[in-house]
């Protein structure tokens, strides 16, 4: 099998042809390293040690010489420079950590690996996972394959390109506000996110820790399915993961689509949906009614708040995560300075760019004395509100779905010198972020300039087989999320 036409396989695919010994894990992985050494320019990787991909290669190979493989045992993947890792660097994109070395995998660096999966280096994201077009990290901008004039998105946009440019076929991303949705739908793939407390948070560098969750970016919800089966669990040694019996996520692929209602929110398809984006998404909705869905029209009338909400408790989070890095204990330091408190100061305001610092400012003074009433406890009174609008939502519902994003993705510099205009681009996936629910972006389509469009699929708690199902059918009807850009 050649190089082009192994990069055009999904997991599933690339699972099974290692598994009826059509290809080597080491052919394999050699293949994608070749593929990402060719499209460099991409800057979608940040740390890639070929000698570390071909060893976890050769392991895999004779683990399935022994016959005790997993469904993914020797399959390439990527992860997102917030996990930690003990063979590869762990910078979060950032210059305050810049040549980190964890002693320790993240778990779910660790479950995947466990499951036979071989690593093929870090991606590139914003610094500390914040941001919406991936222009923060310190590392530099991440191209879209689709148009490199474009964003990919946020803050998973090295995760986002990678997969969709097929120099990975499969990577790690999290989620805080968007962050795997987002880019998925500005690069033409599918990413998800679990119901909070589905994934551990453990050896994933905080941002906001009761929004983050880590996630999956693929070119199918059938690839997602199968590395949930091994990604997702209980972690002891995380404190927010939440203790259920193991399922499998692909045991609903198949289901029958008759009984499905959809509901679409009144409040998705308002001022500020440009029309190439409600169009594709639109149309999406008409194929599931041709599945035999229904569409039932819902109300979730204080998603609109989601973003000044979450644009309290992040930064307030942020601001209490980040505290740690002063220079003192690891991270960057100063080289020149007077007194302690001069070389905290100068450490945090080299080491951090100005998104990290934006945001430290605005957590620091809501959590302020005289203001955290005022804003953090409102703000969580909201969340609070927002969460079980959505669950008055799915008493009338099974799934919701909407858009993903305003418009497909924008060009470099549009919107980076006005950072409210940046974060409104997650106006549709804050509310289900601060609600906990899982989400996901699949593509639906092309909009303007040929840039593609998601459709924002979302379950209640703990459905995630059952919303990886409704995709599945989706994409079992169309070709969207078989389109890889040109050039690759």
């Amino acid at each position: 099998m050649s190089a082009p036409e192994l990069s055009r396989k999904s997991v599933a695919e690339l699972g099974r042809a290692l598994s009826a010994r059509s290809v080597s894990a080491v052919e394999l992985a050699r293949s994608y390293l070749e593929r990402i050494d060719r499209h460099k320019d991409l800057n979608a990787f940040l740390d890639v040690r070929p000698e570390v991909t071909l060893a976890q290669a050769r392991a895999a190979d004779a683990r399935i010489a022994r016959g005790d493989a997993t469904p993914l045992t020797g399959v390439p993947i990527a992860h997102k420079d917030i996990f930690v890792t003990r063979d590869f660097a762990s910078t979060a994109s950032s210059r305050m950590l810049k040549g980190y070395m964890s002693p320790f995998d993240a778990t779910v660096v660790e479950k995947l690996a466990g499951a036979g999966m071989v690593s093929l280096g870090k991606l590139n994201c914003d610094e500390f996972a914040m941001g919406s077009s991936n222009e923060n990290s310190f590392y530099g901008n991440v191209l879209n394959p689709w148009d490199k004039t474009a964003v990919p998105g946020g803050s998973s946009g090295g995760s986002a390109a990678a997969v969709a440019a097929r120099i990975a076929p499969a990577a790690t991303a999290t989620d805080t506000g968007g962050s795997i949705r987002e880019p998925a739908a500005f690069s033409g793939i599918t990413g998800i996110k679990p119901t909070y407390g589905r994934a551990s948070r453990w050896g994933m560098i905080a941002f906001a820790s009761s929004l983050d969750q880590a996630g999956i970016m693929t070119q199918s919800a059938e690839d997602a399915a199968l590395i949930f089966n091994a990604m997702l669990g209980f972690d002891p040694k995380d404190s927010t993961s939440v203790e259920r019996p193991a399922e499998d996520y692909t045991r609903a692929l198949n289901s029958d689509l008759k009984s499905l209602r959809i509901g679409v929110p009144n409040e998705f398809f308002g001022e500020g949906l440009q029309p190439d984006v409600e169009k594709a998404v639109r149309e999406a909705l008409a194929e599931y009614v041709r599945l035999g869905a229904k569409l039932v029209d819902i109300s979730l009338p204080n998603a609109e708040l989601g973003i000044p909400v979450y644009y309290v408790i992040a930064p307030a989070e942020c601001s209490s995560n980040l505290s740690r890095f002063d220079g003192v204990r690891y991270g960057h330091r100063a080289a020149q300075y007077g007194d302690l408190i001069d070389m905290i100061k100068k450490s945090r305001k080299e080491g951090f760019g100005p998104e990290p610092r934006r945001r430290i400012l605005i957590g620091t003074y809501v959590l302020s004395h005289g203001y955290y009433d005022a804003y953090y406890i409102q703000a969580q009174k909201v969340r609070r509100i927002i969460a079980d609008e959505f669950q008055q939502a799915f008493q009338q519902c099974d799934i919701i779905a909407g858009p993903v994003t305003t418009s497909v993705a924008f060009g470099f510099g549009e919107k980076a010198a006005d950072p409210v205009s940046m974060y409104l681009s997650d106006l549709y996936t804050i509310p289900g972020s601060l609600a906990g629910i899982p989400g996901m972006s699949i593509p639906c389509g092309f909009g303007a300039k040929n840039r593609p469009v998601g459709l924002q699929l979302m379950s209640n708690y703990f459905e995630e087989a059952k919303l990886l199902g409704v995709a599945h059918r989706y994409q079992q009807a169309t070709d969207w999320h078989t389109r890889i850009p040109g050039g690759f």
